[in-house]
This record gives C-alpha cells, sequence and structure tokens, in this order.
C-alpha cells in the first residue's frame, strides 16, 4: 500500500481551502495528509485551524530577513523539515522564490479562469472588465505570477447582481472542491505534469 501523500499547505489569512483539504484526509483511506502548515505572518486563522487539528505549524516573515532571497532559504528549508511530497499554496500572498521552487512541487489556486485575470486582485479585475463568466484555476507553481501549466478549472458565472465579495464567495465553494479533487488524483497517481509542462511520476 502507498504511503499517503505528505502535504505543507501555505497560507496567509482564514485557510478555508487548508481546511478543505484537513476535512477530507479525514476520510478513511484518504491518499494524502497534511503534515505541516505555513504561514507568512503570525496569528492567522489558517495556523488555529491547523493548531485545532494537531498539525506542526511555522511562520516565515519576509521582515525577519534581510533579503527577500534569504527568507526565500529559510522557507525552503522549513518546507523540506517536514520532507512533503507536495507544496500546497493554499491563499499564500507571496510570490514563492527560486529556492523554494527549485527544491519543491508547489501547486496554487487563483480565483478566475487563467490566463486571464492572474495576480492578488483575480475576482474584481474580472467583473471590471465585464466578462459574464469567471471562475477558479489549480496551476502548478513557476517563476511567473500565475502562469504556471493550468491542472484544472471550474467556471462560475457572473450574475447581475454580484459584488466583488459575493462573486468571491461562490467562487470559493468551487475552488475548495476543485483543490481536494486534484490534490486526491495527484495522490493516487503519483504521476502528473510538473512546473515544466512534462509528465514525472513518484514511486
Amino acid at each position: 500500500m502507498t504511503d499517503p501523500l505528505r502535504l505543507v499547505v501555505l497560507v496567509s489569512g482564514s485557510g478555508s481551502n487548508l481546511q478543505a483539504l484537513i476535512d477530507a484526509a479525514t476520510d478513511p483511506g484518504a491518499p494524502f495528509r497534511v503534515v505541516a502548515v505555513g504561514a507568512d505572518r503570525d496569528g492567522t486563522l489558517g495556523l488555529e485551524r491547523a493548531v485545532g487539528n494537531g498539525i506542526p505549524t511555522f511562520v516565515c516573515r519576509v521582515p525577519d530577513y534581510t533579503t527577500r532571497a534569504d527568507w526565500d532559504e529559510a522557507l525552503a528549508r522549513l518546507i523540506s523539515d517536514a520532507a512533503p511530497d507536495l507544496v500546497v499554496s493554499a491563499g499564500f500572498m507571496k510570490v514563492l522564490g527560486p529556492t523554494v521552487l527549485a527544491r519543491h512541487r508547489v501547486i496554487n489556486t487563483h480565483p478566475a479562469l487563467l490566463p486571464s485575470f492572474p495576480g492578488a486582485h483575480g475576482v474584481r479585475d474580472a467583473m471590471a472588465h465585464g466578462v459574464r463568466v469567471t471562475g477558479c484555476t489549480c496551476h502548478w507553481v513557476d517563476a511567473g505570477v500565475d502562469t504556471g501549466a493550468i491542472i484544472d478549472q471550474r467556471a462560475v458565472r457572473i450574475e447581475d447582481d454580484d459584488t466583488v465579495e459575493t462573486l468571491h464567495e461562490r467562487i470559493k465553494v468551487l475552488e475548495r472542491d476543485m483543490l481536494v479533487e486534484v490534490v486526491r488524483a495527484l495522490a493516487q497517481h503519483r504521476t502528473w505534469q510538473g512546473p515544466d509542462g512534462l509528465s514525472s511520476g513518484r514511486e
């Protein structure tokens, strides 16, 4: 029997995607488990969720390091300490540096249908552009901002009475389901498209 896929989840805020992964990992026979949760700031609800579920946590704050490269190295080391098979960026509001990306496979979710509307304001930008359909994307993380190979997407129609907040909430529902399904599939098959777009397998 294959050991569960080991996940390190990175968060910056409430951690609702993290909670979806924690909940799914409690299912009998779940093919993955969250082994550590990291954050870029203290006192986040995401960290509280992890502690409440007995999951080890760490915090790696950019202001605590002289350079961004030093932060990147420290974050890579903290992630490596948990020996993950996969890193999940779940609302982590920092661009990961080359050291982290060289050492770890990382996936991210984004609240828009990439390649449209990348960056920190995907929901707002989609509404401002006047599109009628947006959604969410799960993709591999590379050196760009939301430019990595796409793994899965889900569509959400923008209603006439939507606000940024109401639309984002509806996107989040699909985003959580998509993330769990993607991680489950990766854990079960252990063969996937890596950040370079090439298929790679794990024994």
